[in-house]
């Protein structure tokens, strides 16, 4: 969502930024949130009726999250927005104009949804023209520096000392952003300006950090002879992604020493 408001915000559009996560919503609701519904249109509507969201977001950008949880029928009728530039309240008859930019976003692999029947093909290609992977925490080459960037802006700027940084570039961050986040400010309440200690970090980091990868130095090393030095090579080698496989390198400290 971060990404979707800056790439709104940094747009020509004037409309607004509207964010949906199709996950959250239940079944029963989620179709009448999206395209409004007509007074009277069902037991418990209001008696005036509801813009949908989509109505909502004309002239701006309308951002669905986790839209590989949508339903079939949902993805028929959203195809028909992004077709015709119109929207079809519940229970209406007559149709609106909308002008709206849709991004989506999804944990899913919606290529994947799609050969198995339970994603449109047609709105997949609809929506598939500029795609971003953001990966997740654990697969970064740039850790360190995320998680520096991260502590520099706490409240009060904290550092690490080598041991707890160990612990931390071990860990495999499954909460993400908001993790480091978390640790972060935590660390900050807890050691008030001194240099944070394994100690200071959450149980289950500090625990985790003396588990070895499955690679030993051993194989490590063996598969950068092999390849010569080449990070990618010696990845592939081992079976694992270039990040992945650089992280197992710095955590054995063995990046000085990956020519030899």
């Amino acid at each position: 969502e971060f990404i979707a408001r800056a790439m709104h915000q940094s747009s020509r559009r004037r409309g607004p930024f509207v964010a949906i996560n199709c996950a959250a919503l239940p079944e029963a609701l989620i179709e009448s949130e999206l395209f409004g519904y007509v007074p009277n249109a069902f037991t418990g509507a209001h008696a005036r009726g509801k813009k949908g969201l989509i109505h909502q977001a004309n002239g701006g950008t309308l951002f669905l999250d986790e839209i590989g949880d949508m339903s079939l029928p949902l993805q028929g009728r959203l195809l028909r927005v992004l077709a015709e530039h119109e929207v079809l309240p519940v229970g209406g008859t007559r149709v609106e104009p909308v002008d709206i930019r849709v991004i989506s976003a999804s944990h899913r692999d919606l290529a994947a949804q799609v050969a198995e029947g339970s994603f449109r093909q047609d709105l997949f290609y609809r929506l598939n023209g500029l795609v971003l992977d953001v990966p997740p925490v654990r697969a970064r080459a740039d850790l360190e520096w995320l998680i520096d960037r991260i502590a520099a802006a706490t409240e009060e700027r904290i550092g690490f000392t080598p041991p707890a940084r160990q612990r931390l570039l071990a860990h495999d961050w499954p909460g993400n952003v908001r993790e480091i986040i978390n640790v972060c400010e935590l660390c900050a309440a807890l050691c008030e300006g001194r240099p944070v200690q394994p100690d200071d970090l959450p149980a289950h980091i500090a625990a985790a950090a003396g588990q070895p990868d499955r690679q030993s130095e051993h194989e490590l090393l063996e598969c950068l002879r092999q390849c010569r030095g080449n990070l990618s090579a010696a990845a592939r080698l081992a079976g694992v992604d270039r990040s992945t496989f650089y992280r197992r390198l710095h955590r054995a400290g063995l990046m000085d020493r990956r020519q030899g």
